[in-house]
């Protein structure tokens, strides 16, 4: 067999192996495997003497991974998380575009560019990479907190708005390159054909989709072939990218996600996460191996203050932006400052727009290797950057009066209003969470006349029930203040119906420190959290899998009739 033939298995062989290697030595070297492997891919690459990997396989092996990665968050990110953070999202990622895209042509243009090609360029530092962000969100285990869901549903909206310009950029060359002095008609059509075609694609997903894909799942779990369920779910989500990308100008990145969002619907959701996560972890670590293979040392060396310039936009000029929206928002400091490193990054999105620009000869070989450059830099320094949230946050408020202020700011929602009835106020049940598991107890509350105040994290919720006449508060349950606006230290009982097993134990320890009687009653998806939670006998534990089974013992048990004692048979 001629080995020079067989491109395929020798890109993936040396990647996988190389991504190996130095993802196991960044690890023990107390580095992000990611880290490593860039390395491997920087190897393997064009730059550097000896094998040189086939870079159009790899890439195209990377958005196998693309895809993959985000079917998996679309499974855990329903359209009600998205529309949950809506207010904060849509505005935010618009407006940090906008200013990251000044930021970027600004310095273009100090450059010496025309105006066109500056643009172009702004545009490619503006759009973080989802895949980076959702590797940072899943090693903290922050991808189902809401931090995490402002965070992810901030880059579905910047991936929205980036294929919204990929279609209107070869219309625009000509406005852009100067040979054009006014914006055709043209343009409009094109922009209503794209809207079109977004929204008959999201529209088709959650009307037929909601419907077909579950379906799809049941008939092949009928089989009880593991292999024909992996099979099938991987088929769904890849066919689904590819169909969005060729019949609807969706990226393939958003025709995943979308696709992940419907299947959720389906019973098997969570079965459909584990087969592919292995799947999803291997293909990852192909994209970032692939953007290892982009990068030209040589940059750095000939244009260093333009290298460091790009970074300083990327890391901190976006940074800085993202959380002074959120802030102007009136959310936590501790959110600002996680969208924020969520942003501080650039990927997949930025090469495709730099790759674009190019062709229609709207940005020089110089933006394209400064892009692939910032890109690299900034994903390496991501983690870092993640890691440095909690001790800059304790220093900022440690050591500044702005910090404090943030830290403690006003929130219209934050406290109970002045009218609130007193029945609320004593022996009523706090309620932390109002999620699909906290509705349904609002509900049984509700319908039992049993008073109740909700302590949520997603302040637009609040705002939504305080609309409905529903008593809540707005804010972090692990913060004492937040359970104090709730009059923990007067109510009944603390129900904690949140998935987020690592604080559960921070909120039960504050509630019974500011009313030792309380009862509590807590969610947890973790049977080392039940087993700690019992032995500590800090309350009534519910275990997922547990309540589960007993429902289904108690209905098969049911099916046969009471139990006959033992001496009735005797006698």
């Amino acid at each position: 067999m001629d080995h020079h033939n067989i491109s395929l298995i020798t890109t993936v062989a040396w990647g996988f192996g190389l991504a190996l290697v130095f993802g196991f030595i960044a690890e023990r070297i107390k580095l992000p495997a990611l880290v490593g492997y860039l390395v491997a891919g920087f190897l393997i690459g064009p730059a550097t003497p000896g094998f040189v990997a086939d870079a159009g396989i790899a890439s195209q092996l990377s958005e196998i991974g693309v895809m993959l990665l985000m079917f998996g968050v679309g499974l855990h990110f329903s359209l009600n998380d998205l529309m949950s953070v809506r207010r904060i999202a849509l505005p935010g990622a618009i407006v940090q575009m906008g200013l990251a895209t000044a930021l970027g042509a600004g310095m273009a243009m100090m450059w010496g560019w025309a105006v066109g090609p500056a643009i172009v360029f702004g545009l490619c530092l503006s759009c973080a990479s989802t895949v980076v962000l959702l590797k940072a969100l899943e090693a903290r285990n922050l991808i189902d907190t809401m931090n995490g869901k402002i965070a992810v549903g901030w880059l579905v909206v910047e991936d929205l708005v980036t294929v919204l310009v990929l279609v209107l950029l070869p219309p625009l060359s000509g406005l852009l390159s100067g040979k054009e002095a006014t914006v055709s008609a043209g343009i409009w059509v094109t922009i209503g054909q794209t809207l079109l075609q977004v929204g008959a694609f999201i529209a088709l997903m959650l009307i037929v989709g909601k419907r077909v894909l579950p379906w799809i799942l049941w008939q092949v779990a009928r089989t009880g072939s593991r292999e024909l369920f992996t099979l099938s779910v991987v088929a769904v989500a890849i066919g689904i990218a590819f169909g969005a990308a060729e019949l609807f100008s969706v990226s393939f990145a958003l025709g995943a996600f979308f696709a992940g969002m419907v299947m959720r619907e389906s019973q098997f959701s969570h079965r459909a996460a584990e087969e592919t996560l292995p799947l999803r972890d291997a293909f990852s670590v192909l994209f970032f191996v692939s953007v290892g293979m982009l990068f030209d040392p040589e940059i750095i060396l000939t244009q260093p203050l333009q290298v460091l310039g790009v970074v300083a936009i990327i890391v901190i000029g976006k940074s800085i932006a993202a959380a002074g929206l959120v802030l102007f928002f009136r959310y936590p400091l501790k959110t600002a400052l996680t969208v924020s490193a969520s942003l501080a990054q650039i990927g997949e999105f930025s090469f495709i727009l730099a790759g674009l620009g190019m062709s229609l000869n709207l940005l020089p070989p110089e933006g394209m290797s400064l892009v692939l450059a910032g890109a690299i830099i900034s994903i390496a320094l991501n983690p870092f950057v993640f890691a440095a949230i909690k001790p800059f946050s304790n220093w900022f408020v440690e050591h500044s009066d702005l910090g404090r202020k943030l830290d403690r700011r006003e929130d219209p929602y934050a406290e109970l209003p002045a009218t609130t009835e007193a029945k609320y106020l004593k022996g009523q049940v706090v309620l932390v969470g109002y999620g699909r598991v906290g509705k349904r107890i609002a509900d049984a509350l509700e319908s039992q006349n049993i008073a109740y105040v909700v302590a949520e994290q997603n302040r637009e919720r609040v705002e939504d029930l305080r609309q409905m006449g529903k008593v809540a508060v707005s804010g972090d349950a692990t913060e004492p203040e937040v359970l104090i606006q709730a009059h923990i230290q007067h109510a009944a009982m603390l129900v904690i119906a949140t998935p987020d097993s690592l604080n559960v134990r921070r909120m039960s320890e504050i509630a019974q420190r500011l009313n030792p009687g309380i009862k509590l009653v807590i969610r947890t998806h973790s049977e080392d959290e039940m087993n700690f939670i019992r032995e500590e006998k800090l309350g009534t534990v519910f275990f997922g899998e547990e309540e589960l089974a007993k429902g289904m013992i108690q209905h098969i048990l049911g099916a046969f009739g009471p139990a006959v004692p033992p001496e009735s048979k005797a006698a």
